[in-house]
């Protein structure tokens, strides 16, 4: 089955940036939706971005115009660029890979958004 691996978590000041990646373990990826979830503590899981095998990205309205989800289908990653970062922005992120009745996730990246 597909694995994803996140990396590019970490701890940054409010009105940073940080650049997450998601890559997959086969080349499925391309014909795949991908999309990123974050959980925050005592909170439920919700998605943030997400983005179709052909492109289309959508975003959640809390981090429209400061997020930009992309994906490079020669590389089997998608990335979410975060600017201007606050500290509600701090959780969990994890990536997600669906396509016909696959369903996987990724183990998940920490943000930590703090002064």
């Amino acid at each position: 089955q597909v694995q994803l691996v996140e990396s590019g978590g970490g701890l940054v000041q409010p009105g940073g940036s940080l650049r997450l990646s998601c890559v997959a373990s086969e080349s499925i990826f391309k014909i795949s939706n991908m999309g990123w979830y974050r959980q925050a503590p005592g909170k439920q899981r919700e998605l943030v971005a997400s983005i179709t095998s052909g492109g289309l990205s959508n975003y959640a309205d809390s981090v429209k115009g400061r997020f930009t989800i992309s994906r490079d289908n020669a590389k089997n990653t998608v990335y979410l660029q975060m600017n201007s970062l606050k500290p509600e922005d701090t959780a969990v992120y994890f990536c997600r890979l669906t396509v016909g009745r696959s369903d996987r996730w990724g183990q998940g990246t920490q943000v930590t958004v703090s002064s």
